[in-house]
């Protein structure tokens, strides 16, 4: 009897034959782009040349094994930030609870009460249906009153120092609302934190939606910063700075740095980042070895000091909104 031949299985190759898999110690160039204070990643990876040089990695970062982020996974398999929406145009219709809600009768949930109750007519006709959507020049009546959503409005300041840049103070110290006091019959509040001896550019609003998308991580505001420190500036700390530090497991990196005038002046420098955190920029400067003596922002997203004097207010133009939502 013939012995039959032993079927064989076919050999693996040891790697998926996917072209556009990733190798376990590969970067995509995220974490360099992902800006000003994000978390350490792959291409961030610590070790004593790191620590001693600031933002220089070692070469092969991840060569033995693949560095992990906090939740236990590796490095590159973080999700791609998504692509935000861009920002609604405030002459676009809303719906119709939305506008009763923002006029400051009621919540939505109740406001959908009273339109299936049939108790709100737009322009003389009674709505029911939830969905529906209005303009904000309608004639919207809720139980017999005309209501109207409180106008957006948009203040931009060119704060002096000595001003804390909170809505108040307990010690009743002067604030930034005392600078604005005046602006809008609307109350508008400042978008972020700045401390008390900065100085320049602060935008204020009492739009929701706009504020939360400039407070919100990972938005890329440009903005560009004079910046005077009480030591001379050296270039190749620039150079870190450019390249990108690791503070604590985060890392700082800055678009651009450098010498307002290096024969004259260096101590003065101009700084670009693309965050929403200026905050973060002191710290970095701290990291270095520098005291910062003043930090004034000369340019916000589209909007600039510009015939602003310093302490001075204005609204901003439909134009500088426009681009202002289209830099978000």
């Amino acid at each position: 009897m013939s012995e039959q031949p032993r079927s064989r299985r076919p050999q693996r190759t040891g790697r998926s034959e996917n072209p556009n898999r990733k190798r376990p110690g590969s970067t995509d160039g995220g974490a360099e782009k992902r800006g000003f204070g994000s978390r350490k990643t792959l291409s961030d990876s610590t070790g004593e040349a790191a620590r001693k040089e600031p933002g220089r990695g070692p070469k092969s970062a991840g060569k033995h094994k693949t560095d992990r982020t906090r939740s236990g996974k590796p490095a590159h398999f973080k999700s791609k930030p998504k692509k935000r929406a861009p920002l609604k145009d405030p002459s676009a219709p809303i719906r119709l609870n939305k506008f009763i809600s923002n006029s400051g009768v009621c919540a939505r949930r109740e406001a959908d009460l009273l339109i299936t109750a049939g108790a709100v007519t737009v322009n003389g006709e009674v709505i029911t249906a939830l969905g529906a959507k209005v303009l904000r020049s309608d004639e919207v009546i809720v139980e017999g009153q005309r209501i109207k959503p409180e106008a957006k409005r948009y203040v931009i300041l060119n704060k002096p120092k000595n001003f804390l840049g909170t809505a108040g103070d307990k010690q009743g110290r002067r604030t930034v609302m005392d600078l604005i006091r005046n602006a809008t019959r609307e109350a508008v509040l400042p978008i972020d934190k700045v401390e008390r001896m900065d100085t320049g550019l602060l935008l204020f609003t009492n739009d929701p939606e706009l504020t939360e998308r400039m407070r919100m991580p990972g938005t890329r505001v440009r903005q560009l910063f004079h910046v005077t420190l009480r030591q001379k500036a050296r270039q190749d700390h620039l150079d870190a700075m450019m390249e990108g530090v690791e503070i604590e497991g985060q890392r700082y990196k800055v678009e651009a740095a450098h010498f307002i005038d290096p024969e004259k002046q260096p101590r003065e420098i101009g700084i670009e980042i693309h965050s929403n955190r200026p905050k973060a920029l002191t710290r970095l400067l701290n990291h270095l070895g520098y005291d910062v003596d003043r930090l004034d922002r000369t340019t916000l997203g589209p909007l600039t000091k510009k015939d602003l004097p310093r302490g001075h207010w204005r609204l901003l133009t439909e134009e500088e909104l426009n681009l202002l939502r289209i830099s978000l």
